[in-house]
């Protein structure tokens, strides 16, 4: 991929440098009034030259910042992971839940045509396309199209397959972005979000422009960039020299170095995501439930989190969604034992293994975090070869390829995590995870009116998966960004939810 920064690699390095010795200049305490107009420009890791704008296939953090300004879903994530209404303006079920309707607002795309029924399951068709492999397909499966209709141009009728209590969850689904009907060229893409197409160039830059007549009410900035760069020093680099205004997913060892300083605002979101790795558990090696347990067992989270987050995150047990709704916080944490993980090893038949660990600079850490579990490992028995992969397709490889590899996510409901990466037909099902019995269960939660027996179902599948899954989640991770100090309005939300990446809220002092 050409580089976005041409001169960033020795003109950015002395701004580095610059921010680490004038430490002391203060920045101005508070947020000052909101007002109109200017550009902010946002870096972020990028997906390559061959990404395209269709909201559809968002998978990137920049996908997902880029389609929540240019697009709209019926819902979204609150701070607490609860789904909130954005087209929707309100949702109601029938008695078992089969049968919801969802009443939308009065919005428009870009191109002044209103937000219809008609789009709305237009889009839902177009992601639910067996022949295409959308990542909220496994969300939205459960919608029965052929019976679900248009009640007039505001107002939907949608039949499912089964009870689903929580289809709000659905509706919010990380890219289930509407969009007008029968839409499959975007290469000018219109949508109903706070922005409009301005331009594109795959690899490098997206600028859009505000939209004045947006629902929730026009954005304060005339303009919004998104600028890619895939290593965390070009994006400190470009807002310590003042190319950018907003830098995305910063380490802490940056944060910490610069929040002191006053050229740099640092903002954290606490337990926004989770720190992984994924093993498949289809195949060999970890096929073996032994190996699976003995890996868990030779893991010393507190030193990942210690060594990696520099402390700014916790230690986290196998699980996904700590302080989420649903969340088994009955489960004992699991310490790191070396004679049991020896022990399990050999069981295994697994003495003196060697598998490849692949990772790659796609996400801040990931390259340490393996460093160091490799470390650990060596002390079992085991070693592992830590293969560093093409930042550009490291997620869409590691979904088909090897046997372990890093893992991270930002914020969900724990239901939607298992939705789309535990069941048999998940579309980002990394870990391979695929058993007929933990489908019913799933199956059996989302069908269940009674939230008291829902939760325990949920309970049990997450004992099954501390036990035996293929995720060992190490740690959650606090999610940093840096801004300029001449940004105000950033939110602190965790990622993946509404309150997260919202430029629209977004003012230039």
């Amino acid at each position: 991929m050409s580089d976005p920064f041409p001169t960033l690699r020795r003109r950015g390095f002395l701004a580095l440098a610059g921010g680490l010795a004038l430490a002391g200049c203060a920045s101005s305490p508070g947020q000052s009034a909101p007002r109109s107009g200017g550009r902010v420009r946002a870096a972020f890791a990028g997906g390559g030259a061959k990404e395209v704008l269709d909201p559809h296939m968002a998978s990137l953090f920049v996908e997902a910042a880029r389609s929540k300004a240019l697009y709209d879903k019926l819902a979204d994530f609150g701070d607490d992971l609860t789904p909130v209404p954005r087209l929707a303006e309100k949702w109601e079920s029938n008695a078992d839940a089969t049968v919801w309707r969802v009443s939308l607002r009065q919005a428009t795309f870009h191109d002044g045509r209103p937000v219809r029924a008609a789009d709305v399951l237009s889009s839902y068709a177009r992601i639910l396309d067996p022949k295409r492999a959308f990542r909220a397909k496994a969300s939205l499966a459960v919608i029965d199209l052929t019976a679900s209709r248009e009640v007039d141009d505001r107002t939907v009728e949608f039949v499912l397959t089964r009870p689903y209590v929580e289809f709000p969850n659905a509706l919010a689904t990380f890219s289930a972005y509407i969009i007008p009907e029968s839409t499959e060229d975007f290469a000018r893409p219109v949508g109903s979000g706070p922005f409009s197409f301005s331009s594109f160039t795959p690899g490098r830059s997206t600028v859009v422009k505000r939209y004045a007549d947006y629902w929730d009410g026009a954005a304060k900035l005339d303009e919004l960039e998104f600028v890619l760069a895939n290593e965390e020093s070009a994006r400190v680099n470009a807002l310590l020299a003042g190319q950018v205004e907003y830098a995305h997913d910063l380490s802490p060892v940056t944060a910490r170095a610069h929040e002191a300083g006053g050229r740099v605002r640092i903002l954290r979101s606490p337990n926004s995501g989770i720190q992984a790795f994924a093993m498949k558990v289809d195949r060999p090696p970890f096929d073996n439930r032994d190996l699976r347990e003995a890996m868990f067992l030779l893991a010393d989270r507190p030193q990942l989190v210690e060594s990696v987050l520099s402390g700014s995150g916790q230690v986290a047990n196998d699980l996904y969604g700590k302080g989420y709704r649903h969340y088994a916080d009955d489960i004992p944490q699991r310490a790191r034992d070396l004679d049991k993980a020896r022990f399990l090893i050999k069981r295994a038949g697994a003495d003196g293994l060697k598998v490849a660990l692949n990772t790659s600079e796609a996400a801040t850490g990931f390259v340490e975090a393996a460093t160091v579990l490799a470390d650990q490992a060596r002390q079992a028995g085991i070693t592992l070869d830590v293969t560093v992969g093409d930042k550009d397709t490291f997620w869409s490889d590691t979904l088909k390829n090897g046997s372990l590899s890093s893992f991270r996510s930002g914020a969900m409901p724990i239901e939607s995590h298992l939705s789309q990466r535990l069941l048999s037909k998940s579309t980002t099902n990394v870990t391979k995870w695929a058993r007929p019995e933990f489908d019913a269960l799933y199956d059996k939660a989302v069908s269940t009116v009674d939230a008291g027996v829902r939760d325990s179902v949920y309970q049990e599948m997450q004992r099954t998966l501390h036990a035996e899954g293929g995720y060992l989640v190490w740690g959650f991770a606090d999610w940093v960004v840096g801004t300029s100090p001449s940004v105000d309005g950033v939110g602190t939300a965790p990622a993946n939810t509404l309150g997260w990446a919202r430029f629209d809220r977004v003012w230039l002092r």
